[in-house]
């Protein structure tokens, strides 16, 4: 690790994970992944244990990954104390997400006081959404007095994943139209129209969209309102329901949020959930696709989309309207990104790893200039 090149350490928290890594020149010199996202009390001692493993690092900046910036934070921002006060306002949008992540923010300023530090929101890669599909119709007052928008999420992956696929190409991102569908803990699928965002599943939370690990995805609203009367369910109840025990979860009757023990069971819920997942996941491909003139690539990425070729085909297989074929591959050579289509396919199967890593560092030293 010895080199006069600086470093920059990327901070993502997930819902119950934490990911650390030292990346320099787009190269990873050092992870750590925990399963457990760490409480304010333990989230400096997590980071600091981390960079005394790395003794000698020169350290350009943080980079700390925001699922949610709102309207405070729409592109990477360094922080300071105001920054911070106003991304505490959109907590409440992602309750799992947002808290700790800023517990971590606050205890890597005190380990580092004297290196910058940089929140990249996941939305900022959707905030040039046009107004036709980040408006909901909903009462103007409403959307006025509450910021009511769809803000979308998963945009470092989303930007990581269009660079990825516009060189596997061979063609400017900026020319292609493409839909990328980003499956994982937490899924969604989005439409890029020439670099840009025009549409995504997700909205003004996470928790809109296909159904995911835990999460239930977009539900009839009307549906809501029947639990929360008549004593049925408490906001609560329903917080912890919609948030933590639906989705693949829920659908597989609490056998296993993972799509890769669900592949492997034999058991008619574990069926259903995936028969579920992939009818939704292709429905949202097919749907976003109308905000296109054409279909240059479907883009596969996330730890499902990357890894689970079983649940790929299936998406592709309800997808021959848009000229998808069912991939000939079930990967690419060499653990690589690459295309998983046929020789010729009219509309080319990709798939890319997440790398919200990399994608991380470089927007943190874009926001330094």
């Amino acid at each position: 690790m010895g080199t006069t090149d600086p470093a920059v350490l990327t901070v993502n928290a997930g819902s119950s994970s934490l990911q650390l890594h030292l990346v320099r020149d787009g190269e990873v010199l050092r992870t750590e992944h925990s399963e457990r996202s760490p409480g304010p009390e333990t989230a400096e001692r997590a980071i600091t244990d981390f960079l005394d493993a790395a003794p000698g690092t020169d350290l350009a900046a943080v980079g700390h990954r925001l699922v949610h910036g709102g309207e405070a934070v729409r592109e990477p921002v360094v922080v300071d104390d105001g920054v911070l006060e106003a991304v505490r306002e959109y907590a409440d949008l992602a309750p799992l997400h947002v808290p700790p992540a800023l517990a971590l923010v606050e205890a890597a300023r005190r380990r580092l006081p004297g290196v910058p530090h940089v929140l990249c929101p996941d939305t900022a890669f959707h905030a040039g959404l046009p107004d036709a599909a980040a408006t909901y119709a909903l009462p103007a007052e409403w959307r006025s007095r509450y910021g009511l928008r769809r803000y979308g999420f998963h945009g470092l992956s989303y930007a990581w994943a269009l660079g990825r696929a516009a060189e596997l190409l061979d063609r400017p991102a900026g020319t292609l139209q493409v839909v990328l569908a980003h499956l994982g803990g937490g899924s969604s699928v989005c439409a890029v129209r020439e670099g840009r965002s025009v549409d995504t599943s997700m909205g003004f939370t996470p928790l809109e969209g296909v159904p995911m690990s835990k999460r239930s995805g977009s539900v009839d609203p009307g549906m809501l309102l029947w639990l929360l009367s008549g004593s049925r369910l408490t906001l609560d109840e329903l917080r912890d329901g919609l948030e933590h025990g639906s989705g693949l979860l829920g659908l597989s009757n609490g056998k296993s949020g993972d799509t890769r023990e669900l592949v492997a069971s034999g058991d008619p819920a574990a069926a259903l959930a995936l028969e579920v997942f992939e009818h939704r996941v292709s429905r949202e491909i097919a749907a976003a696709a109308t905000s296109l003139d054409r279909l240059d690539a479907l883009v596969f990425t996330g730890e499902i989309g990357w890894d689970q070729p079983e649940v790929r085909e299936a998406v592709c297989r309800r997808l021959s309207l848009l000229g998808v074929e069912p991939p000939a591959r079930t990967a690419p050579d060499a653990d690589a990104d690459g295309t998983v289509s046929a020789p010729g396919a009219s509309v080319p199967v990709l798939v890319v790893r997440p790398r919200e890593e990399l994608q991380l560092a470089r927007d943190t030293l874009g926001a330094l200039g």
